[in-house]
């Protein structure tokens, strides 16, 4: 909502769960309350979601050198 850059480290190998991952962004952008959707550019440009385990770990794996992670409202 607008631009807002944070940045925290993750395991590259055995970065979690994804609704840890989730709630962690709910928490530090103070926005517990709204229902979002996390995205990601992928090498090509291609924004992507991140909403299940597996596109989770496939985002975290493959960022080069950071994973640049996008959020936008449902609706």
């Amino acid at each position: 909502f607008g631009a807002e850059f944070r940045r925290f480290s993750l395991d590259r190998y055995k970065p979690g769960k994804f609704e840890d991952f989730y709630k962690l962004i709910l928490h530090i952008h103070h926005i517990a309350n709204l229902e979002v959707m996390i995205g990601y550019a992928d090498v090509h440009g291609d924004l992507l979601p991140i909403n299940n385990d597996d596109n989770f770990f496939k985002a975290v794996s493959s960022a080069h050198p950071l994973l640049r992670v996008f959020i936008q409202r449902q609706g």
